[in-house]
C-alpha cells in the first residue's frame, strides 16, 4: 500500500473516510455531509451517533463510497490510532484499491496518527502460516491511501506516523516470534541490522567477554540455556545533541521461571519477556530514521531463563558487574539480575544526563494496574513528570507507585549485599524497582518502567494476546521533552 498526500480531496475519489468528532456540533456536521452527497440527513442522524469505531457507509449517486468513521468525544493520540488501524484490518476486503481520508476539519496532528494507525492495520501475524491468501485490493503493491490536509507540514507528519509504524511491526514480529525462532542471537542480529541500516553503532560483548568484565549476573541467569548470553550496546549521536539518554531493555527471549519454574498455563506468553528490550530497540532505530537531536545509549541484556542440571539456584549467591552480591532467593525474578548488570554497564561505562529501563518485570504491576497502564518508578520527581506528561499525550499510559526507603528492609540479606526477592506476597513491583534502585550508583535521574501489563496484550490482528511495541511512541516524544 503506497501513501499520499494531498490538500484537497478529489471531488472523483473512489471511497472517502471522513473521521466524526462527537461534539455540540454533530448534527450540523451530519447535516452539511448530507447536503454535499446527497442523502437524507433525518436518516444519517438517526443512525449515524460518532460512538469510538462506529462505522456507517453510503454511496452516492455518483457511485462514490463513503465512510464515516466515529472517534467519540475526545480521543487521545492511540485511540485515533487504533480507530484507523481497526478500520483497515477489519474491514480491509471491503475497501476498494483507492482510498481517501479527509482531515481538512481535523488538527494537524492527525496527520501522523492516521498515516500510523492504517499502516499498522495492515500487519499480518501469521509468522509461520504456510497457506498464503491474497491481499485485500487496498493491501496490494497497486493499493493506494489518499491523506488529506490543507497543512503545511503534512509531508513531515505523514512521514513520522509511517516511519514509525514501519519500525512497530517489525517489534511486533520479534515479539510475537516463538521461542525456537528468537534467542539473544536473534535479537543480537536484529540491533546489528538496523544500526548497519541506520547508521548507528552497535557493540556486542559475547560470553567470554561477559566473563571477563564480570557481568555474573547475567551470565548466572543464562548459565542454564544452550544459547549463549549476550550484552548489546547501542549508540546514536545526532551532532545537534544537548542531552545523553541512557536506555536499558530486559532482553529474555523465554522465561521458564528457572528451578523456580512458572506454571504452565501461561508459561507459552513468557516469549514476550522481551518487551524492554523491544521498545529499546524500536526508540533507537526511530531516533536514528527520524535524525532525531539527541544522544542515545542503548543497553540490552539478551538471555534464556531455562531449566537445566546448569541452572542458577534459589540459594546461590551471586556476582554482579557493580560488584556488589546478589541472594537469589527466587530464579523467576531474573529480570530484575540482568537489568543490574545492564544499568551497572551503563553508568560505569557512559555519562548520561537520564537513565530510563524498560522490563516485562512482575506479575505484581499487572494485579495493580492491569493491562492499561505502566508502573513508573523515578528517584527525580522531573523526570517522572515529564514521562507521565508523554505517556498521556502518546496513550502509552504510565502510573507512578512509591519507591520509599521502607521498602529496602524487603531484600536485606543476611549473607550477601541484597536477595533478588523479598519473597513476601506484596509490593512485588515496588521493591522490585528497589532492587533495581541498588545498581544505578546513586544516578539522580533515573525511571524504571514495569510494563509487565502492556507490552503484550490484546490486538485487531490476533485472536490472542500480541506484541504491542508499547513504549516506541512514548519513549520518541520523551526524547523531544526532555531538557
Amino acid at each position: 500500500m503506497k501513501i499520499y498526500h494531498f490538500r484537497t480531496l478529489n471531488p472523483e475519489a473512489k471511497a472517502i473516510v471522513l473521521p466524526i468528532l462527537q461534539t455540540e456540533n454533530l448534527s450540523e456536521d451530519l447535516r452539511q455531509i448530507a447536503e454535499k452527497y446527497e442523502i437524507n440527513f433525518a436518516f444519517l442522524q438517526q443512525d449515524f451517533k460518532a460512538d469510538p469505531k462506529e462505522v456507517q457507509t453510503f454511496y452516492t449517486s455518483k457511485n462514490q463510497k463513503i465512510i464515516l468513521l466515529g472517534f467519540g468525544k475526545k480521543p487521545d493520540s492511540s485511540e485515533v490510532i487504533r480507530i484507523f488501524r481497526t478500520l483497515i484490518h477489519q474491514y480491509q476486503t471491503k475497501l476498494p484499491n483507492e482510498l481517501s481520508i479527509d482531515l481538512t476539519q481535523l488538527p494537524e496532528s492527525w496527520i501522523e496518527w492516521a498515516s500510523n494507525g492504517c499502516l499498522l492495520g495492515t500487519y499480518n501475524i501469521k509468522l509461520y502460516k504456510t497457506e498464503t491468501k491474497a491481499k485485500a485490493p487496498l493491501l496490494s503493491e497497486e493499493g493506494v491511501l489518499n491523506i488529506i490536509s490543507d497543512s503545511d507540514s503534512i509531508e513531515k507528519l505523514l512521514e513520522k506516523g509511517k516511519a514509525t509504524a514501519e519500525t512497530q511491526m517489525q517489534i511486533f514480529d520479534l515479539m510475537n516470534a516463538p521461542a525456537n525462532k528468537k534467542s539473544p542471537l536473534t535479537l543480537v542480529k536484529w540491533a546489528l541490522a538496523s544500526g548497519e541500516k541506520y547508521k548507528y553503532s552497535v557493540n556486542v560483548l559475547e560470553k567470554q567477554q561477559l566473563k571477563s568484565q564480570k557481568l555474573e549476573a547475567l551470565l548466572a541467569v543464562g548459565q542454564g540455556s544452550e544459547h549463549a548470553p549476550m550484552l548489546i550496546v547501542m549508540e546514536y549521536r545526532s551532532p545537534q545533541a544537548t542531552k545523553t539518554i541512557g536506555l536499558v531493555g530486559k532482553g529474555v527471549t523465554f522465561d521458564t521461571g528457572g528451578i523456580s519454574i512458572k506454571s504452565s498455563s501461561n508459561m507459552h506468553l513468557m516469549k514476550s519477556d522481551m518487551g524492554g528490550a523491544a521498545a529499546v530497540f524500536g526508540a533507537i532505530e526511530l531516533a536514528a530514521k527520524l535524525e532525531l537531536p539527541v544522544h542515545l545509549v542503548g543497553i540490552v541484556p539478551a538471555c534464556e531463563n531455562s531449566v537445566d542440571g546448569k541452572s542458577f539456584k534459589p540459594s546461590d549467591v551471586i556476582g554482579s558487574y557493580s560488584g556488589k552480591t546478589i541472594e537469589v532467593i527466587d530464579t523467576d525474578a531474573e529480570g530484575r539480575l540482568i537489568l543490574a548488570d545492564g544499568l551497572s554497564y551503563l553508568v560505569k561505562n557512559f555519562k548520561v544526563d537520564a537513565i530510563v529501563d524498560l522490563a516485562t518485570l512482575t506479575g505484581s504491576c499487572i494485579s495493580t494496574l492491569g493491562y492499561h497502564a505502566a508502573g513508573l518508578f523515578s528517584n527525580n520527581d522531573t523526570l517522572a513528570q515529564v514521562l507521565s506528561e508523554v505517556a498521556d499525550q502518546t496513550g502509552e499510559r504510565l502510573w507512578r507507585l512509591p519507591l520509599w526507603d521502607v521498602y529496602k528492609e524487603d531484600l536485606s540479606s543476611d549473607i550477601a549485599d541484597v536477595r533478588n526477592y523479598s519473597g513476601k506476597p506484596m509490593a512485588g513491583a515496588i521493591t522490585a524497582a528497589k532492587f533495581l534502585e541498588v545498581f544505578i550508583e546513586n544516578h539522580p535521574q533515573w525511571a524504571h518502567l514495569d510494563i509487565a501489563g502492556t507490552a503484550f496484550g490484546d490486538a485487531e490482528f490476533a485472536p490472542q494476546r500480541a506484541g504491542t511495541a508499547f513504549g516506541i511512541r512514548l519513549l520518541v516524544e520523551f526524547f523531544g521533552k526532555y531538557h
